[in-house]
């Protein structure tokens, strides 16, 4: 872990503390460290109110975040702030994206091409058959699976997605250490083998009700494309829904009886827009499963001559305008723009605005490990 990354946990540990409010703590102190070390009159100076002082003053009192940082280290639970490169990009492009996620397993540029699939607990013998062909044919084409490890739906997705030799991340609603359903440990433990868990929530955080909506926006926000196969009126697969609109995501439902409750949720929402889910192939179609295939073959060979990784290695996590990568690299204007034309083609950098350019931020960390394990020998 870097060294700034215990100040992250540490916020994460103060109840009221949030997206918003730790933004602004980072705007008026300039930095995590120097937000977690300031004196209590500073931190209302910075807007927070005498409740939320004294829990940030208890906190740092009570709890050792050396000590909260190697109970981590041992568990194998990796630690991501907005501050790292590895970030997830879907999910920092969201609004209140979580400051700090716990990640026990591997998150990999592959999963840039995720579909969540959500559902009842409650599931019917025909939701059960469509949950299993979704997830299995969709794993099986290379498609990552994201759900949320409750029972039902969630765990039939998960499951045939391991089923099928595919990937899966599970986003819990309560600390890592804290596994919901304890039935679904030994299901966890595969899931962190081939896959990932991820949770905002800190370790020791129980699987209370309250947590499990707001963890539905990590659900969606990591996926391209979110399916809800069976939802009564007021199911949490309906609120990961509306945070996919939110957030400007596909959403398909699976049409069922008209009588059936656990096809209430999943009818109002085609009526309300949703795409109806009639075969698995309606979602390899909108992810353009052509597009995908060949940039996984375009990321195993990055980068492809001199030229792309002299600039791959200078465009970072910030808008750069070409003018300065030229300065930078030290080639001629026509040659950088070219390179960084073909680079956008094959998903190594974005456009931005005013002819500025950043990385894709997975593609980025996974090539300079790779150097790292180069250099190494390795």
């Amino acid at each position: 872990m870097k060294n700034s990354t215990k100040y992250w946990v540490g916020f994460n540990l103060v109840k009221g503390i949030g997206p918003v409010r730790l933004e602004k703590l980072l705007q008026y102190f300039g930095d995590i460290q120097t937000a977690w070390e300031a004196r209590s009159y500073h931190l209302t100076a910075a807007g927070l109110n005498d409740n939320l002082v004294k829990r940030i003053c208890e906190i740092r009192n009570r709890v050792s975040l050396d000590e909260v940082e190697q109970k981590l280290r041992i568990q194998g639970i990796q630690v991501l702030t907005w501050d790292d490169p590895e970030y997830p990009d879907r999910l920092r492009q969201i609004t209140q994206s979580p400051f700090v996620l716990y990640i026990k397993g591997d998150l990999l540029a592959e999963d840039a091409w995720a579909v969540a699939i959500v559902g009842t607990r409650r599931y019917s013998p025909y939701g059960r058959q469509v949950a299993e062909k979704i997830s299995h044919t969709l794993a099986r084409n290379g498609i990552t699976i994201i759900s949320g490890l409750a029972r039902g739906i969630d765990r039939i997705a998960h499951k045939y997605a391991l089923d099928a030799g595919g990937r899966t991340i599970a986003v819990l609603g309560s600390g890592l250490d804290n596994l919901y359903p304890p039935e679904h440990r030994a299901l966890a433990e595969e899931i962190s083998n081939r896959g990932a868990l991820i949770s905002d929530y800190p370790l020791g955080t129980p699987p209370d009700g309250s947590n499990f909506p707001p963890r539905n926006r990590i659900i969606s926000g990591l996926s391209k494309i979110i399916i809800v196969i069976e939802a009564g009126e007021r199911s949490g697969a309906l609120i990961t829904a509306n945070y996919a609109a939110e957030q400007g995501k596909e959403v398909f439902a699976v049409p069922g009886k008209i009588t059936a409750p656990t096809s209430k949720g999943t009818n109002l929402l085609i009526k309300q827009g949703a795409h109806p889910l009639l075969a698995p192939q309606d979602v390899l179609d909108l992810l353009n499963m052509t597009l995908v295939a060949e940039q996984r073959v375009i990321r195993k060979a990055l980068p492809s001559d001199p030229k792309e990784a002299v600039l791959y290695q200078a465009v970072g996590d910030e808008p750069l305008h070409v003018d300065e990568l030229c300065s930078q690299v030290n080639m001629p204007i026509e040659e950088v723009t070219s390179t960084l034309a073909l680079m956008e083609l094959k998903g190594m950098v974005r456009k931005t605005f005013g002819m500025k350019y950043v990385a894709i931020r997975e593609l980025k960390a996974g090539y300079h490990n790779k150097l790292k394990q180069d250099r190494e020998g390795r």
